[in-house]
């Protein structure tokens, strides 16, 4: 069986899955294994368990693949899974709103601190050090373009919840962000010496 790459996803692989073809199935999970894993990683620090949520949402993609029905894109579905299997496994380990004390943030983060030697790993980086409950709503809102009502409904908690745990992240990274630029700065100063 050959698949032609362009038509795989949304016609042939499909297709096969809903038939249980394991080969169409190895393709599917290989294609998009490497983004669900990093998309499973920015709401789960552990490797493991990431990888547990991996598994366990490709399980659910091939025995609900029929449910797709080609609105959309197939990856945004995935996604979903994805997403959700993270949500579950945090929510039974209730280790999501764990508040830091910090003060409300009013603004955005300013983005043009990041110049052009930021590098969207760095800001991965800041992401996954912020305290569990900011990570997971600023992935959400900010990333992944849930609304605050989704992510209440998604989280259990009100909406007003998630405007805090955002604003709460988005202060936490603007100060991570003027710390890199005033660090910046110095090293400037001082090489250009």
């Amino acid at each position: 069986m050959s698949f032609h790459i362009y038509r795989t996803i949304t016609e042939d692989v499909i297709r096969d899955c809903r038939k249980n073809n394991r080969h169409a199935q190895r393709f599917l999970y290989d294609y998009y294994a490497g983004k669900m894993m990093a998309l499973a990683r920015r709401y789960v620090k552990d490797t493991m368990v990431a990888e547990d949520i991996l598994v366990t949402a490709f399980t659910k993609v091939f025995k609900h693949i029929s449910r797709f029905k080609g609105e959309g894109s197939f990856e945004g579905w995935i996604r979903r899974i994805v997403v959700n299997e993270a949500l579950t496994w945090l929510r039974k380990n209730k280790s999501m709103y764990r508040e830091t004390d910090i003060e409300m943030a009013t603004s955005e983060v300013n983005y043009d601190q990041l110049g052009s030697a930021m590098a969207a790993e760095e800001l991965m980086k800041m992401v996954e050090a912020l305290p569990t409950g900011y990570r997971i709503v600023f992935n959400l809102y900010a990333i992944d373009g849930y609304s605050h009502q989704e992510i209440a409904e998604q989280l259990g908690i009100s909406e007003n919840t998630s405007k805090s745990q955002l604003s709460r992240a988005r202060a936490v990274l603007q100060r991570q962000l003027s710390k890199m630029e005033a660090h910046r700065n110095i090293t400037r100063y001082e090489t250009g010496r």
